[in-house]
């Protein structure tokens, strides 16, 4: 008896591999563009191959803009701003998922209902805030409002609940350890996948972050990149090809943070999908 041959597999992969083409198109000619000029980006058909004159762009993004000083600052910003996020969040969810203390359903629904509300709502009292610590110009404006979030603790407090038993904490306890030694020797070590997820997802958003930094930052030294790309950008004569460079250096690290993050992603996110 003849069976047909199954072709599901066949469509599964071509419908991942059309999908891929579709998501890297825009990063392709972003590198593309960025070796081109202007007048060669807006010609038709446009070009589909690397050109000539990323240095010309580049030396025409550097007399607009301090690129490289801005790259620094979006840099430190989003290494402190996780750094931070990571440190507040694993101990909220610690915190949550391991101990008993009065009005704990409540605070955590509180931390859940921030997550409800659109940053937005948070722009006029943020602002408020950072006038009356003077921090305007600051990159301490950009990371220290945003250095917890809700998202951040819950994720923390469910990957603890199902990866910590709290005998082995009891067991630390009894050997003399104290809170923040357990905290710090034993819950980190184990919880990697969680953190980095949630290091992988606060790293982009602080790195994208453009409303903050528009706020708060009034000098161009003091523009995180891609609110310095967004000011080199004008009504008429725009240098295309000089912010899509920009554009491409200001991708690399995302890259990079990827390529390091990605494994610990995918762990972060699959924990729990599957019963042990």
């Amino acid at each position: 008896m003849n069976r047909k041959p199954n072709t599901a597999p066949l469509f599964a992969y071509l419908i991942v591999g059309v999908g891929a083409i579709l998501m890297l198109a825009p990063f392709y000619f972003m590198f593309v563009f960025a070796t081109h000029t202007r007048a060669e980006i807006f010609q038709l058909p446009p070009p589909i191959w690397f050109g000539n004159d990323f240095l010309t762009n580049m030396n025409i993004l550097l007399e607009r803009a301090p690129f490289w000083r801005n790259l620094a600052i979006s840099l430190y910003v989003a290494v402190m701003g996780t750094a931070l996020t990571l440190l507040f969040c694993s101990i909220g969810g610690y915190a949550f998922a391991m101990y008993e203390f009065k009005y704990k359903k409540a605070l955590f629904a509180l931390v859940i209902g921030t997550m409800v509300f659109p940053p937005f709502l948070g722009m006029i009292p943020t602002f408020m805030i950072i006038n009356a610590l003077h921090w305007f110009d600051q990159p301490r404006a950009l990371y220290i409002p945003g250095a917890a979030s809700g998202f951040g603790i819950f994720l923390m407090r469910q990957y603890i609940s199902s990866a910590i038993s709290k005998e082995l904490l009891d067991a630390a306890r009894i050997d003399g350890c104290s809170e923040f030694r357990i905290y710090w020797n034993i819950v980190l070590p184990l919880i990697g996948p969680a953190l980095g997820t949630l290091g992988l997802v606060a790293f982009v958003g602080s790195w994208n972050q453009l409303i903050g930094p528009l706020i708060v930052m009034h000098s161009m030294e003091m523009f995180t990149a891609p609110l310095a790309l967004r000011a080199i950008q004008s009504p008429v004569n725009t240098e295309w090809g000089a912010v899509m460079a920009g554009t491409a250096l200001s991708v690399a690290p995302l890259l990079v943070m990827f390529t390091f993050a990605s494994r610990r992603l995918i762990e972060g996110l699959t924990t729990g999908a599957v019963k042990r």
